[in-house]
């Protein structure tokens, strides 16, 4: 998950991006700040991968707010004004957005973002991973996943620690979890391998649990080996 960090002074402009912000499965926003200096505290306080950044803003402008960072995080501006746009570039910025910012023009944006060779590396397989629920994320060790069950537009993840409902695609969810550890048996079921109980014909046992092996996918159970 990355951690997103609103900084406009525009009440409409902050509401559209966290709009666009919280209905992408990749992406967390952290808070949004009306002020430079706002957000300084916040980026002391917790880690922030990414700043949506205007630049017209009372007090501190989003330029020299930037150029005041030792390390700052990845920046995308985004101004009514195209004047910027060189400051922007030379400031290393992942894009410059302009007012007001579409849905497909914040996209390409997230397309150069996720390139970025800091943000592949926080990508990287763990042995848990944050899932965004109920506006909050909440750690989840791989471990503890049995298996997940795919419910139109939500993933339902079983757990040790009981069931979680989390919006995003049985795709991305894939590529979130290690290949290594969890497998798809069924268009609608990813099970965790290291809780296989038995394996038959149709059907696949998981923690007492009877899921359905797709016919597409029992190829892929034979090569298990188990």
């Amino acid at each position: 998950m990355i951690n997103c960090l609103i900084v406009d002074d525009e009440p409409l402009a902050q509401d559209i991006l966290e709009g666009y912000v919280n209905d992408h499965e990749k992406l967390f926003l952290v808070k949004k700040c009306s002020t430079a200096f706002e957000a300084f505290e916040v980026l002391h306080q917790q880690q922030i991968d990414v700043l949506f950044l205007d630049i017209r803003m009372p007090a501190l402008n989003g330029i020299d707010f930037l150029k005041s960072l030792k390390n700052p995080p990845a920046v995308i501006f985004t101004t009514a004004f195209s004047e910027y746009a060189v400051n922007s570039y030379e400031l290393d910025a992942v894009d410059y957005l302009l007012k007001p910012i579409t849905i497909e023009r914040f996209q390409k944006s997230l397309e150069k973002l996720f390139k970025l060779p800091q943000l592949e590396v926080k990508e990287q397989i763990k042995a848990y991973t944050y899932f965004k629920v109920s506006g909050q994320l909440l750690k989840v060790l791989h471990n503890d996943i049995f298996y997940v069950q795919s419910i139109k537009d939500y993933m339902m993840l079983y757990t040790r620690n009981g069931n979680l409902m989390v919006h995003m695609t049985m795709k991305y969810l894939c590529d979130l979890l290690p290949e290594n550890q969890f497998i798809r048996v069924h268009r609608s079921y990813l099970i965790n391998t290291n809780y296989i109980g038995s394996i038959g014909k149709s059907k696949i046992h998981i923690n007492q649990v009877e899921i359905p092996i797709g016919t597409n996918y029992r190829k892929d159970i034979l090569n298990l080996g188990v």
